[in-house]
C-alpha cells in the first residue's frame, strides 16, 4: 500500500497528488512514469512522474479527470492508500548537451513539460517554457512553470489569461525574433505536438515528442501504445515515451488513438453516475 500524503486540485478537472514511495523516488528521473491501480479491482494506468523528493521519499503525479480510473482516484484523500504503485518506468529523457530549449507544454501536457523544463534548467541549458490552454480557468501550474524556466509565454485559445493564440504561434515569433533553439520538446495532444513538428521540421531543429498520451498498459504487453517511428513499429512505454518528433507517423498514431473513443466515454458515464448514486447514499 501506497498512503497519499498530498492532494491539491489545480483546476475542476485535474488534480496534483503526492505518495508516499521512497524506492521510486530514490531513482526516478524526468520523463519516466509509474504504473498504478487504485483497488484490487481496479485497471492499471500509467502516469507521468511530474515531481519526486529523493530526501522526503515522495513522487508527484498529476492526473486529469477524464475515465473510470481517475474518478476512483480522485475520491481518495490525504491518509488514504493506493494499492498499488510501481516505477520508475520507460526511458529517461535524454536532454543533456543543450543551450536553449523550448518546452511546449499543452493543457494537461503541462504536467509532464514541466518536469522536463525543470530538468533542462538544472544542466545549465536556457529555458524558454511555452504553455497553452483553451483559457484562463484551466490554467495549471503556471508559477511552477515560471520557476522552472527563464522565460514563460502563456497562450489561451481565447486571450482570457496570457496571449491569445496557438503554442505554435509562440514558437514560431520566437525563432523569427532571434531565438536559436537547439531543441525543442513538446508535450500535449496529438495534434498539438504534429504542428509544433510543423515549425520546427522545415528549420531542422532537433525536436522530442512525448508519446505518453497514448499508453495505456505500460508494459508493452497489450499493444495499444504501438506507433510507427522512423518506419518501425515501436511502443511508447518500453521504447519511449520520448521520440524524435520528426520520425513520428502522427497521422497514423492519431486515428489509432480514437479507435475506443466511444467505449472509454461510457466507461467513465457509468463510474460518474455510480459515484453520484454512491453520493445520494451516504
Amino acid at each position: 500500500m501506497f498512503q497519499i500524503v498530498g492532494k491539491r486540485k489545480l483546476n475542476d478537472s485535474m488534480t496534483l497528488m503526492v505518495v508516499d514511495a521512497p524506492f521510486i523516488a530514490k531513482k526516478a528521473k524526468a520523463g519516466q512514469f509509474i504504473i498504478l491501480r487504485v483497488d484490487e479491482f481496479g485497471e492499471r494506468i500509467p502516469l507521468t512522474i511530474a515531481d519526486y523528493d529523493r530526501k522526503a521519499g515522495t513522487v508527484t503525479i498529476i492526473y486529469q479527470i477524464v475515465g473510470k480510473t481517475t474518478m476512483k482516484l480522485d475520491q481518495l484523500n490525504v491518509g488514504n492508500t493506493i494499492l498499488d504503485f510501481i516505477g520508475p518506468l520507460g526511458k529517461a529523457s535524454e536532454l543533456e548537451g543543450y543551450k536553449h530549449a523550448a518546452v511546449i507544454g499543452g493543457g494537461a501536457g503541462c504536467a509532464i513539460a514541466w518536469p522536463q523544463a525543470k530538468a533542462l534548467r538544472a544542466m545549465g541549458t536556457t529555458v524558454d517554457m511555452i504553455a497553452g490552454f483553451r483559457n484562463k480557468d484551466i490554467i495549471i501550474l503556471e508559477e511552477e512553470m515560471r520557476a522552472a524556466s527563464d522565460h514563460l509565454y502563456l497562450m489561451t485559445d481565447d486571450g482570457s489569461n496570457g496571449r491569445k493564440g496557438f503554442v505554435t504561434s509562440a514558437l514560431e515569433e520566437n525563432i523569427q525574433n532571434g531565438a536559436n533553439y537547439d531543441l525543442v520538446v513538446a508535450i500535449g495532444p496529438l495534434v498539438m505536438m504534429r504542428a509544433v513538428v510543423g515549425v520546427t521540421k522545415p528549420r531542422n531543429i532537433k525536436t522530442i515528442v512525448s508519446m505518453n498520451p497514448i499508453m495505456i498498459d505500460g508494459t508493452g504487453m497489450c499493444g495499444g501504445c504501438r506507433l510507427t517511428v522512423g518506419g518501425k513499429t515501436k511502443f511508447a512505454c518500453v521504447d519511449g515515451p520520448d521520440f524524435d518528433g520528426f520520425e513520428v507517423d502522427f497521422d497514423e498514431t492519431i486515428k489509432r488513438s480514437r479507435t475506443y473513443f466511444d467505449k472509454e466515454r461510457a466507461a467513465a458515464r457509468d463510474e460518474n453516475c455510480k459515484l453520484m448514486e454512491g453520493a445520494k447514499n451516504a
